[in-house]
C-alpha cells in the first residue's frame, strides 16, 4: 500500500488524497493544491521499516564489525555492531527463553536484565554463526543491497515509542518548554511498565494522561503480540508487521491540521475511518469517500502534477529549471537560470534570485521523491559571500518541514550545497517518458494503423460480439478532445453507427495512444 510532510497554518488548505487499486495504494499530500509528498505501497510489501523478524546469523565479519543475517530476503540483511543496542544480551536471553517455551510472561515484570554490551566492542564477542536473533528492519532493501536491521527493538505509537529492556524515559528535543518536558517525563515514568523504556514524541506536547496511557497500552499490546508470534516462529518468519503505509501516514501526520482526507476505495475508507476513530475521534468528520466517475487523482490535478514533477527536468517559477540526476552513490541537482537570465539587471542578481527559488523546489523534490543519502545541489555561481549565506539559510528554512533527518552544509566557493538526508526506503521513481506503442520509438506510424480505427474496432467488438451495454472508454485528454469536440464529433458518429451512447472519460495517467474500455460495472474489458 502507500506515503507527505510540512508546516501548516490555519490559512492554508491541506488535503490527504488516497487512491487505492489492485496494484496498491497511492497517498498524496496537497498543500494549497500543490503536491508536496507522494507515497506508494504495493500489495506485496515486505521488509518494511519497523517489521520484526526472527533472523539467523549467516556470517560474522570482524573486519566490518558486522554480521549478515538471513531474514528471508534474497540478500542477507546487514547488522552492524552499533545497531545491536546496549541491551542486546537481555534481548538474546529473552528470545531464547521464548523460543524454548520456558517463558509465558511477556510483560518483562521481574525479568532480570543482563549487563549492557560494550559501546565500542567487537561483533564476534556477542554473535555466532547460526545464532537466532530477533531483529527489526531499519532500512528497506535498496538497489542491490538487502535490508539493514537492528536489534535495538522499538515499537512506535502515535505519542510515544516503546523500548523493551530499558527503564529510560526521554523526551523529544523539539518540545522546548521545560515545564511540559518535566510534566511528560513524570507522567510517563509513573505509568510505564517495568523494564520498558519510553521515548516521548513531539506530538505528545499538551496531551492528557488518558491519551498517553491509551497509546502506551497499545504499544505494550503489540509487544505481547510479537512475543506470542515469536514463541512458534520459524527462522526468517515475520514476527510483527509494522502498520501499512496508510495507517503509518495517518499515525504520524494526523496531528497536523488537515482540512480533508479523501479516499476513492470503500475498503480503504472504512480502514482509515476506523483507525482515525481509534486515535483521533474528533478528526473522523474530515474523512470523505470519493464516488465520482472521474478518477480521484485526475479530479484533484495530481496526475498532471506527477507527470511534470518526476521527470529529469523540473521547471521553476519565473523561467529557471532543475536537472536531477541519480547515481548509485549520490544525487546531483543542477540549477539553471533558463530564460530568467534576461529578466535581471546583472549576473549576480540573476544567480541569487534563481537560487533562492530553486532551493525551495529542491526541498520539495527531496520530500516528494523521498530522496536520501548524499545530495549535491549545483547552484548558479555567486561571488558575494552574503548571497551564498542567504541561499544556505533559505535551503535550511525550506527543509524545516521535512521529518526525515538531514544535514545541510553551507554553499561552497564552487557554488555547491551538500545535503545528507536519511534514507530508509527506496526512492520513489515515476517514469514520465514512454515509448510510443504505435511506432515503438521509431518515429513513424503505418498509415493503415491509427488510434481511431483501433479504438473503433474494439468498441464494435464489445458491443456486437460481447453484447456489452453502458460502456465507457477511458483515454488520454488529447484523444478525449479529438473524439468529443465538434458538432458532429466522433462520439456522435459512434452513436449513429452503434445506436448506443458511448461515454468517453479523460485520464492523463494513460499514454497518449493508450485506452481502456470498461463495462457498466466499471470492470475493464479485455481489448483486441
Amino acid at each position: 500500500m502507500i506515503y507527505f510532510l510540512l508546516t501548516l497554518t490555519s490559512s492554508i488548505v491541506n488535503e490527504l488524497v488516497i487512491n487505492a487499486n489492485e496494484d496498491g495504494v497511492r497517498i498524496a499530500l496537497l498543500h494549497d493544491k500543490e503536491l508536496v509528498e507522494c507515497h506508494f505501497e504495493g500489495n506485496d510489501v515486505n521488509y518494511a521499516v519497523g517489521d520484526l523478524y526472527l533472523g539467523t546469523v549467516q556470517k560474522v565479519v570482524p573486519g566490518l564489525n558486522a554480521a549478515f543475517v538471513s531474514v528471508g530476503y534474497e540478500k542477507d540483511a546487514f547488522l552492524h555492531y552499533l545497531d545491536l543496542g546496549p541491551q542486546f544480551r537481555s534481548l538474546t536471553k529473552y528470545t531464547k527463553a521464548v523460543l524454548s517455551k520456558k517463558l509465558d510472561n511477556y510483560s518483562l515484570k521481574g525479568f532480570g536484565l543482563e549487563p549492557e554490551i560494550e559501546k565500542l566492542g567487537k561483533i564476534n564477542t556477542v554473535l555466532n554463526k547460526n545464532q537466532k536473533v530477533l531483529v527489526q528492519v531499519a532500512k528497506e532493501p535498496i538497489s542491490s543491497k538487502g535490508p539493514r536491521i537492528s536489534t535495538e527493538i522499538s515499537i512506535a505509537g502515535r505519542f510515544i515509542v516503546l523500548v523493551p529492556f530499558s527503564n529510560t524515559v526521554s523526551v523529544s528535543r523539539k518540545i522546548n518548554d521545560s515545564e511540559e518536558r518535566n510534566r511528560l517525563k513524570r507522567l510517563i515514568t509513573s505509568i510505564k511498565p517495568e523494564n520498558f523504556g519510553v521515548i516521548i514524541r513531539t506530538v505528545a506536547d499538551g496531551k492528557s494522561v488518558q491519551e498517553l496511557d491509551k497509546d502506551l497500552k497499545t504499544c505494550v499490546q503489540k509487544w505481547h503480540e510479537a512475543s506470542k508470534n515469536l514463541k512458534n516462529a520459524e527462522p526468517a518468519q515475520k514476527v510483527l508487521g509494522e502498520a501499512n503505509r496508510l495507517s503509518t501516514v495517518l499515525r504520524d501526520m494526523l496531528n497536523e491540521s488537515f482540512d480533508s482526507i479523501t479516499i476513492d476505495s470503500e475498503e480503504a475508507y472504512e480502514e482509515a475511518k476506523s483507525y482515525i476513530q481509534e486515535i483521533a475521534p474528533d478528526k473522523e468528520k474530515i474523512v470523505k469517500l470519493h464516488n465520482g466517475k472521474t478518477k480521484l487523482f485526475e479530479v484533484k490535478g495530481i496526475e498532471r502534477q506527477i507527470k511534470t514533477l518526476f521527470g529529469k527536468s523540473v521547471s521553476l517559477p519565473e523561467g529557471g529549471y532543475l536537472i536531477i540526476e541519480h547515481t548509485e552513490a549520490l544525487h546531483v541537482i543542477d540549477v539553471n537560470s533558463g530564460n530568467k537570465s534576461t529578466q535581471e539587471k546583472d549576473q549576480e542578481n540573476t544567480a541569487l534570485s534563481t537560487n533562492l527559488i530553486a532551493v525551495k523546489e529542491v526541498a520539495r523534490q527531496l520530500r516528494l521523491r523521498d530522496m536520501g543519502g548524499i545530495i549535491v545541489v549545483d547552484c548558479i555561481d555567486m561571488k558575494n559571500p552574503d548571497n551564498r549565506k542567504a541561499v544556505y539559510e533559505a535551503m535550511r528554512d525550506a527543509m524545516k518541514g521535512d521529518k526525515a533527518k538531514f544535514v545541510v552544509l553551507p554553499v561552497s566557493k564552487f557554488g555547491l550545497i551538500q545535503i545528507t538526508r536519511q534514507r530508509v526506503r527506496p526512492e520513489l521513481n515515476i517514469i514520465t517518458k514512454e515509448v510510443c506503442p504505435s511506432c515503438k520509438g521509431t518515429g513513424s506510424i503505418s498509415a493503415s494503423i491509427t488510434v481511431s480505427s483501433v479504438i473503433e474496432e474494439n468498441i464494435e467488438y464489445v458491443i456486437t460480439k460481447q453484447n456489452e451495454k453502458g460502456i465507457t472508454v477511458t483515454m488520454h485528454p488529447f484523444l478525449h478532445s479529438y473524439f468529443t469536440k465538434g458538432l458532429i464529433s466522433k462520439q456522435v458518429k459512434w452513436f449513429m453507427k452503434f445506436k448506443k451512447w458511448i461515454k468517453i472519460s479523460p485520464d492523463s495517467s494513460l499514454g497518449i495512444v493508450d485506452f481502456h474500455i470498461n463495462n457498466h460495472l466499471g470492470e475493464q474489458i479485455e481489448i483486441l
